[in-house]
């Protein structure tokens, strides 16, 4: 999958291990950085689904049309999919979710 950011700040953490930790501490900074290079290599959501770590998951209610990985047991990824045929992961934020 082709890889987007909602800004730069996202971006500017996946490329640099250093800005990644400052913002979210060395244990979640690793695993944006890891989750998003798997994305990167998937060729579908069906791929990410598939693989039962990640638990991959569309979002329902106010952030439907939005999927999440997990990153630590109260971290997650937030990405949207876009493009013709949902080739294309745009990287929203990473939240705090607290069902775990």
């Amino acid at each position: 999958m082709e890889i987007q950011f909602k800004n730069n700040t996202l971006k500017k953490q996946y490329q640099s291990h250093a800005e990644a930790f400052s913002a979210y501490g060395k244990q979640v900074g690793k695993k944006y950085i890891g989750r998003i290079n798997i994305i990167k290599r998937s060729r579908n959501i069906d791929e990410l689904t598939a693989v039962r770590a990640l638990k991959c998951h569309p979002l329902k209610g106010n952030r439907k049309g939005e999927w999440a990985v997990k990153l630590t047991g109260f971290a997650r990824l937030i990405f949207t999919l876009k493009g013709e045929n949902l080739e294309i992961a745009r990287i929203e934020e990473v939240s705090k979710h607290y069902d775990d």
